[in-house]
């Protein structure tokens, strides 16, 4: 550890700990307001010059950089978010990067079940309580902490996921520039070194935020609705209601929103028949951007996503993906999430949970619910669902996109290249984890684990 770093850390925390009313912080930014008295965190105001004001989002997810971010967090803020990271709740907290501080900024523990597998004290892994176990969790930082208009590199939110489950530690990041270099909106993946009050935490997957501004930095069309985990369609082939649609909001929410265009989409869905349903797809999504998407999602077996149906009672539904929605031209674009699970079920169901029994176009159980995977979970065959049977009706240009795919982003040579390169990128960090932490994944264990994804990539190229 370098002492000129972790010094003024210590000395921050120090005086955090102390919250007196008159307490200020001596970071590298020259106006500092007293800290809450409630939190101790300081007010740093900005004199605009800072890096972070004046780049965009590039500089963050540079594909040959590998960034260090350091987050100091008061104490006792620490202690009550450890002793329930499940709960989510946000506490203050400051954020240093390239000699510039951030404070207040809202941080807190993040993740669906899986990100919190065997790392809370809770014995039923289905449903994660207790206090954390691991060393790593999966992280958000709000930089628009209590409404503060300030963006970092243009972001509002940081997201630093764990890996936890994924010993390559290269699933998340090699599948969505996968989808992105086959047209696909996703979100943009590095790796990102994570210090927590001075001390180095691990190796992370910083992954955008879907959100305004990735809607922004993706689309001239950029003041739509994104949507989290509302497909168009329930499973008895209706749209849903307005307010179904409001609740998945992840923009304009506050806004006396219309979902619209959404809606109608839904309806001209479920409206078409057979003989028009791809000119109704048509008007409404790019047909070589969604087809793509099956095709990166089908070849890396993104089973923990949208064709995956988990059923609970009768009712099935999907999870893991995001809708844009373009105000303008009302086009609409699904975007892929969470690929921890991704590339696992290629070779052999590796996961007893995300499994999905039918290939691409196939339909199991005259499209009734059925049971499948070790656990004997319920689920339904995605192609019985009207607008997915519409997508793989386009046979002949599903297949085209595939041969694409496996010739240039998919191809051997692409993908060895790429993880040969983020390899070496992030090595050394990956030892420094292990030096740290008993809890962190050997080399050995690394290295083993990059040569599988290698050989799963190489046999799901091969079929």
């Amino acid at each position: 550890m370098n002492l000129y770093r972790i010094i003024p850390i210590l000395l921050i925390l120090f005086i955090l700990g102390c919250k007196k009313e008159d307490d200020t912080v001596l970071p590298s930014n020259p106006t500092t307001e007293p800290p809450n008295t409630n939190t101790g965190t300081p007010t740093i105001i900005p004199t605009g010059d800072e890096q972070y004001l004046n780049l965009n989002s590039d500089f963050i997810f540079d594909q040959e950089k590998l960034h260090t971010f350091e987050l100091v967090i008061p104490p006792d803020a620490l202690a009550k978010i450890d002793a329930d990271p499940s709960a989510e709740e946000y506490v203050e907290a400051m954020l240093i990067f390239e000699g510039d501080t951030l404070s207040p900024i809202g941080v807190r523990y993040k993740g669906s079940v899986g990100a919190f597998v065997n790392c809370l004290s809770g014995v039923n892994w289905a449903n994660p309580s207790g206090y954390k176990t691991c060393t790593k969790l999966s992280m958000k930082v709000k930089i628009n902490w209590e409404g503060s208009e300030y963006k970092f590199y243009g972001l509002n939110k940081l997201q630093f996921h764990s890996q936890n489950l994924d010993d390559s530690q290269m699933r998340e990041r090699l599948g969505y520039w996968l989808f992105r270099n086959m047209g696909v909106p996703a979100p943009r993946s590095v790796h990102a070194r994570l210090m927590i009050n001075g001390e180095y935490s691990g190796l992370y997957a910083l992954t955008e935020q879907i959100d305004g501004r990735f809607a922004k930095y993706n689309f001239d069309d950029d003041d739509g609705n994104v949507y989290k985990e509302v497909w168009p369609l329930n499973m008895d082939g209706q749209a849903f209601s307005n307010e179904t649609y409001i609740k998945a909001l992840k923009t304009n929410e506050d806004e006396n929103p219309s979902v619209d265009i959404m809606k109608n989409f839904a309806q001209a869905i479920a409206d078409a028949d057979e003989s028009d349903i791809q000119s109704t797809i048509a008007q409404s999504m790019n047909i070589d951007e969604i087809l793509s998407y099956w095709v990166v999602d089908r070849m890396i077996r993104h089973d923990d996503g949208p064709y995956h149906w988990y059923c609970n009672g009768g009712d099935c539904s999907n999870h893991n993906y995001y809708w844009y929605e373009e105000p303008t031209n009302k086009k609409l674009h699904l975007i892929p999430w969470d690929l921890d699970n991704a590339f696992e079920n290629i070779i052999f169901d590796a996961n007893p949970v995300t499994p999905v029994a039918d290939d691409w176009g196939e339909t199991t159980n005259n499209c009734q619910p059925f049971a499948n995977g070790f656990f004997g979970s319920q689920q339904w065959s995605a192609s019985c669902d009207k607008l997915t049977a519409g997508w793989v009706s386009f046979e002949e240009e599903y297949e085209q996109l595939k041969i694409e795919f496996k010739e240039g982003p998919f191809s051997e040579a692409q993908v060895n290249q790429l993880l040969d390169t983020w390899s070496e990128q992030i090595r050394a960090a990956t030892i420094e984890a292990r030096e740290k932490h008993g809890d962190a994944i050997s080399l050995a264990t690394w290295e083993n684990a990059l040569n599988s994804l290698k050989n799963q990539v190489n046999h799901a190229r091969n079929q």
